[in-house]
């Protein structure tokens, strides 16, 4: 096991108070550069979820705990590479590839007479990605589909993000005329219903858990320059009981799919327990740092802004109540 394994489960979250950050200032440009950066290094080439797991999901609890928006842009890629993967493909070598699913507000890719139409939110890596596998309805269903984005058919409108946080992971609304996708990857209905769907949602969970922990880093930082009183001790004892806990947590279903005994319902506790590590983080650290660090230091308040947005992937109640009725179910 890596250092970085070690580090992200039980009593090895106590090694805060060293933030690892992007060098400011940020801004969706450099982002990208990072994520080619570490494309080009090999440092993206991480084993399949099934092969090693438990290293696939530290590398991106790493990536979250340094800069949420990279790693959303490179999580998308490796989420990508693992789907190819699953369809018995190989990504285009250098490519920086995302993975585009929303059915935001009623809107949507479709395929009409084998070309993509239509137009799809919250696609991150709008402007700066080289190819996307986009969730399109063909008529017969939900099928995938990959699409080289340098095709002229493709608009990204980058006005469309108005949101502070994540506001460098370069998402915007993409709108398609008349693509022709390079494949269609698998039958309609494949994409949700592969065996590594559940599992890619556990390395999602992997990056909130990082920028859970990188947000952390930072109070532990602010505290470290001051005398800290009891109630900010206490809030930040709760936090990391609770963000081990869920690192603890994520490690035994890594472990599961490993020795393929991993269920969906345990790869959706999984994300609940992480999402709910995250939220107390988003609640308590403002109780625990006051205003100033907020106001007076970008990167501090940036971070926290970042996980509150992307934390938001899951699907609140609705993704707590499908868990609910797989419990009911079980009995």
């Amino acid at each position: 096991m890596s250092a970085a394994v070690r580090t992200t489960t039980g009593l090895g979250w106590l090694d805060l108070g060293h933030p690892r950050r992007i060098p400011a200032p940020r801004s969706a440009t450099s982002v990208i550069t990072e994520v080619r950066a570490r494309l080009g290094s090999g440092a993206l080439d991480l084993p399949l979820a099934g092969v090693d797991t438990l290293e696939r999901w530290s590398s991106l609890v790493d990536l979250g705990r340094t800069d949420l928006a990279v790693a959303r842009l490179a999580e998308g890629h490796v989420d990508a590479v693992a789907i190819l993967a699953e369809a018995g493909r190989a990504p285009v070598a250098g490519s920086l590839y995302g993975v585009w699913a929303s059915r935001s507000g009623g809107v949507g890719a479709r395929v009409v007479r084998g070309r993509v139409q239509g137009t799809m939110r919250f696609c991150s890596g709008a402007t700066g990605l080289d190819r996307a596998l986009v969730v399109a309805d063909d008529g017969g269903g939900a099928c995938l589909v990959e699409v080289d984005l340098t095709h002229p058919g493709v608009t990204p409108d980058p006005g469309t993000w108005q949101a502070i946080g994540m506001d460098a992971s370069d998402s915007a609304d993409v709108s398609f005329d008349r693509v022709e996708p390079v494949a269609v990857i698998g039958p309609p209905g494949w994409y949700t219903a592969r065996g590594g769907f559940a599992v890619g949602g556990g390395g999602v969970a992997a990056v909130w858990l990082g920028g859970a922990v990188g947000v952390l880093d930072d109070v532990a930082a602010v505290l470290g320059g001051r005398e800290a009183d009891e109630h900010q001790l206490a809030h930040l004892g709760a936090l990391h009981a609770a963000v081990a806990g869920a690192g603890a947590h994520l490690e035994h279903v890594a472990r599961l799919v490993d020795h393929g005994v991993a269920s969906a319902h345990h790869l959706a506790t999984s994300r609940a327990v992480v999402e709910r590590a995250a939220w107390e983080v988003v609640d308590r650290v403002p109780r625990i740092v006051g205003p100033t660090p907020l106001s007076r230091d970008r990167q501090f308040a940036q971070r926290l802004a970042d996980l509150q947005v992307y934390v938001r992937q899951h699907h609140a109640e609705r993704d707590l109540a499908a868990l609910g009725r797989t419990v009911l179910d079980a009995r």
